[in-house]
């Protein structure tokens, strides 16, 4: 016999898991819409031409590709054995699983574009897969809550995502943690002040794993993709750079003082900075940090990146500005930004720090346990009743000892039982018990509905 297994980096999930992920599931929803994006969805699958060449030459590499339904080794010969497997892919694939939801979305206003009015503001909350080596809060199967404003060049749109972070965080009881904003500009700046000019994509794709590696191993990786020794010794007061937002903001304006793109990504952080103020905001839990990179190759402005402190999962939260993603689909010039929550990463950062409301796992309000057959078909007379009165109720299936029908509604953290003998029969009425404190009342249906509403 087979023994069943999972895919590495996959999960099943149970009701408990299922509730406490709606939980939070639920608090992105509605913070999303309160700050006006609206719901859409797209396809698992895209054509891999949609896919490819949006993620840089490593994001490339973790999509998960989709074997040509039929015979898919049809049009392959053996030319394209010998040429190797890039040469053979589009011909026994033409499909993948998405990456991430913003290329899709991507594709999604460019093929919408005359029903969309913008500026366009949507939410998408769906799975997406990679293949990533498994590791604890880095699966190859995971959810992403997307929120993107396309259609604006306006400075508000990032101003809002940090306030939308931190509206998400308060709601989940997380107080301990850093939004890391930088700017792609900066890094291009960074790049042409250190002699690198043209070299700010390897660059980016280096120092984004600084707190992976560290800085002699990012060093090892720059020298490899021919920066000079020269440029690094220029970089390193970049890496080494701390102190408060302003003090950061001066040293920046004085270090790309030759760089123009450097010097505008300043004033556009400056400019996020001060929308902020405007709207009555503090920078609590903001942090401008100059080598934060993001690998992704379609940002262009504005880049963040959330951390929670004292726990072992990496970020939980990211995104940026695209100035020209759209137009690799044929709509050009319409600037967007956004970010993504990781859900999964929440959600072990909450049950890393204990943060899952009791609640969560709660599911019926109350079970109807009976005797006898008698008590059965009262029962579910009176199930109905609840259950049409917004009250989460189920019967006990089965003829069985009233023990374990009040073990099952333990197992399943049900608060409360409603027994119903031949004593409540006769009154129409239901004992109502409530299972975490032994108390029990004999009340009317109607009185069970106003207690347990």
């Amino acid at each position: 016999m087979q023994k069943p297994s999972l895919p590495k980096g996959t999960r099943d999930f149970g009701p408990l898991q299922m509730a406490r992920r709606n939980y939070i599931l639920n608090i992105i929803r509605s913070s999303f819409e309160l700050f006006g994006y609206q719901q859409i969805e797209t396809p698992t699958m895209e054509n891999l031409s949609t896919l490819t060449g949006k993620y840089g030459d490593e994001g490339d590499q973790l999509i998960f590709k989709i074997l040509n339904s039929g015979d898919f080794l049809k049009k392959v010969n053996e030319e394209d054995l010998r040429e190797g497997s890039k040469h053979m892919l589009p011909k026994i694939s033409e499909k993948g699983l998405r990456y991430d939801l913003t290329v899709p979305f991507a594709r999604y206003v460019v093929m919408n574009r005359n029903e969309i009015a913008f500026p366009f503001k949507r939410y998408q909350i769906q799975p997406v897969w990679r293949a990533d080596r498994p590791q604890r809060g880095r699966y190859r199967e995971f959810y992403q809550c997307d929120a993107d404003v396309v259609g604006t060049d306006s400075l508000i749109c990032e101003a809002e995502i940090i306030l939308l972070i931190r509206s998400v965080f308060a709601q989940l009881n997380l107080k301990n943690y850093s939004i890391k904003i930088n700017n792609r500009k900066i890094l291009t700046g960074i790049s042409e002040v250190i002699g690198a000019a043209g070299q700010e994509g390897p660059l980016c794709v280096a120092i984004d794993k600084l707190d992976k590696i560290g800085w002699d191993k990012v060093q090892e990786e720059l020298i490899s993709r021919d920066f000079t020794a020269e440029s690094l010794v220029k970089l390193e007061p970049i890496i080494n750079l701390t102190g408060s937002i302003s003090a950061k903001i001066e040293f920046l304006k004085e270090f790309l003082a030759s760089s123009e793109a450097g010097l505008r990504g300043v004033s556009e952080l400056e400019e996020v900075f001060g929308t902020l103020s405007q709207m009555g905001a503090d920078l609590e839990h903001v942090d401008l940090d100059v080598v934060l990179a993001r690998g992704l190759s379609y940002y262009t402005g504005a880049i963040f990146e959330v951390k929670v402190a004292d726990v072992s999962v990496g970020s939980v939260s990211g995104g940026g500005r695209y100035d020209d993603l759209t137009g690799v689909f044929g709509l050009p010039d319409v600037s967007g930004v956004g970010f993504s929550f990781g859900v999964d990463r929440l959600y072990d950062v909450l049950e890393e720090l204990d943060l899952f409301p009791e609640q969560t796992i709660e599911s019926t309000k109350i079970l109807l346990v009976h005797f006898d057959q008698k008590g059965y078909r009262y029962a579910l007379g009176q199930v109905q009743k609840l259950r049409a009165a917004g009250i989460k109720a189920e019967v006990y299936p089965d003829s069985a000892k009233i023990k374990k029908q009040f073990d099952y509604a333990s197992k399943k953290n049900i608060p409360f039982a409603g027994i119903c003998g031949d004593n409540e029969i006769e009154a129409g009425t239901i004992a109502l018990k409530n299972l975490l404190s032994g108390e029990q009342s004999v009340l009317a249906l109607d009185q069970v509905i106003e207690a347990l509403g």
